[in-house]
């Protein structure tokens, strides 16, 4: 499998590909590149949508450029434990903003999930976000507030009086609650309008149709949510009995 740069004629396939609406997969498997590369190239040069071949080729020229003209600044990779590879740290993190941000997560907020989802402590300060991520205290302020609002972090004081901002087993429990509450706003709204709009007209129709649908399915998404986190967050208590060295039946 190649590696190094994209070159322009691979640039050119990309978009082609993209035209006729192949996965990035497939993209992938015709240049004998990994998916990862053109998901990166997309996402980095204005989406699926977006993309066009001579602008992105002379974005990565300029990028590399002002690389080059740049003083030297040697970036320490954060110290890897368990004996992980910190190259394929590296690139898992990449391939897993890319897909968060493929799923609608604007880009800071998404380096910022993963960073801290890829922590083994599971939290982080802002300084420790600023240090890995090498961006400014003003950003990460900035993506927190969003994830917070989402329930995607929550924040609690260590015994430094420093904030930390934390991702464990709760969070995605309380980001589908939070998902459910903001559901709530809009079928409230909806039922509203159907009043307003008078009932029986395709306005109203239309607006009852979300707000039944958005109660169905927020009514769905709470319970699995609720059995989601008794089974799979519940630890097997260990008994005094199953402790215990089995007996010899010979007794």
């Amino acid at each position: 499998m190649p590696g190094g740069r994209l070159t322009q004629q691979e640039r050119q396939q990309i978009a082609l590909g993209l035209a006729d609406g192949l996965a990035y997969a497939e993209i992938a498997r015709s240049l004998d590149r990994p998916t990862s590369t053109i998901t990166r190239e997309v996402m980095r040069n204005g989406g699926p949508t977006a993309y066009r071949a001579d602008l992105a080729h002379r974005a990565t020229e300029r990028r590399a450029h002002r690389r080059t003209q740049a003083a030297p600044r040697v970036l320490e990779a954060p110290p890897q434990a368990h004996g992980r590879d910190a190259e394929a740290v590296r690139e898992y993190e990449e391939a897993f903003t890319t897909v968060l941000m493929q799923a609608g997560t604007p880009k800071m907020m998404a380096r910022v999930m993963t960073c801290l989802y890829t922590t083994d402590a599971g939290s982080l300060t802002a300084s420790d976000l600023v240090q890995r991520l090498q961006v400014s205290p003003a950003s990460i302020s900035k993506a927190i507030a969003f994830l917070e609002s989402q329930g995607l972090v929550r924040r609690e004081r260590d015994d430094h009086r420093r904030d930390r901002y934390v991702v464990d087993d709760d969070v995605w429990y309380q980001s589908m609650i939070a998902s459910v509450r903001a559901n709530a706003q809009i079928i409230e709204t909806a039922q509203q309008g159907v009043s307003i709009l008078g009932r029986g007209t395709p306005a109203a129709a239309r607006l009852e149709n979300i707000a039944r649908f958005l109660d169905f399915v927020s009514e769905g998404i709470t319970r699995a949510a609720e059995q989601a986190r008794e089974i799979l967050h519940t630890k097997p208590e260990t008994t005094p009995d199953s402790a215990a060295e089995p007996r010899s039946d010979r007794e």
